[in-house]
């Protein structure tokens, strides 16, 4: 349904409905957030089993809702939900918590970033968009910035490997939201990102007897911490993503994501006292930049 439908005339200025608007600013400000908090809950529990904590719970809040609201889709529209769950939760999860065992919140935040360049690679070659010149070169910059973060995330001049994994998992959620966008103009968004986080928790399942043991015997600030986790970038986080995608263009939409990097770099600086090596930053400017050259001047 069209929230603004239900809302009335929501329409600003500068044609960005403000439904889409507030959307969008609570999905920045918890995702950014989710990058501080993996780091915290890291402290006492494996990759697996945070990835499991956090999207197997929300996963069971879904299934709640989905009892009460029962929708299902139709064969095609299952199947893409299906494999954009898997990479959307499973994958990424996995690939994000393992990277940052060893990369700060705020350039991994840098990283996962560049999932419009990858949007854009996969529009060019799946949907036959043009790419041009320009989106090359932004690509060339923005990778070369990932490339910096890697490089300087021990503070030396050391490959990380795990800027590689988190690089993947910006590869897997620019394939989930190409996945879902069609969906979307089918289905509420509400209903669509229960049935993610319902079928992107199930590769998860096996790990659920270690999980327990693990949260089990971890500080409380853990466990808070897989609450807020859970509630915010999660549960509501993934609702108002939805929605913006639903209101906007998904080009558009990850547009405004260039607002993540900067805030999670802020939250880390001041809840974990990290700050980035000269290095680092500058990577971080290039991996950003090379997204805006990316989306902005692709088709040139």
């Amino acid at each position: 349904m069209d929230m603004s439908a239900v809302t009335g005339d929501t329409t600003v200025k500068n044609g960005l409905d403000v439904t889409a608007l507030i959307a969008i600013v609570v999905t920045i400000v918890f995702w950014a957030s989710s990058f501080v908090v993996i780091r915290v809950c890291l402290e006492a529990l494996t990759p697996i089993e945070l990835a499991t904590a956090r999207y197997v719970t929300a996963g069971l809040i879904a299934f709640g809702y989905l009892m009460f609201r029962w929708s299902v889709p139709n064969v095609r529209d299952f199947l893409r939900i299906a494999v954009a769950a898997v990479l959307f939760i499973a994958c990424y999860a996995v690939l994000l918590n393992t990277g940052e065992q060893s990369i700060p919140a705020g350039p991994a935040s840098f990283i996962i970033n560049t999932m419009p360049v990858f949007t854009a690679l996969i529009a060019t070659f799946a949907l036959g968009e043009r790419f041009g010149r320009w989106g090359w070169v932004g690509t060339a910059i923005s990778f070369g910035g990932v490339a910096l973060i890697a490089a300087a995330a021990d503070g030396g001049f050391s490959l990380d490997p795990n800027a590689v994994l988190i690089l993947g998992a910006a590869l897997c959620s620019a394939l989930a939201s190409v996945l879902q966008k069609p969906v979307l103009g089918r289905m509420p968004a509400l209903t669509v990102t229960a049935w993610v986080l319902l079928i992107g928790s199930l590769p998860l399942l096996p790990a659920v007897p270690a999980t327990i043991k693990a949260v089990a015997a971890a500080p409380a600030i853990v466990n808070w911490s897989i609450a807020y986790l859970v509630i915010f970038p999660t549960a509501i986080a993934y609702v108002t993503w939805a929605v913006a995608l639903k209101q906007l263009t998904a080009g558009r939409a990850a547009n405004f994501l260039y607002g993540v990097p900067p805030t999670a770099t802020l939250i880390g600086f001041v809840w974990l006292g990290e700050v980035p090596s000269l290095i680092g930053a500058l990577g971080g400017v290039m991996a950003i930049a090379g997204v805006a050259i990316v989306n902005l001047m692709r088709a040139k």
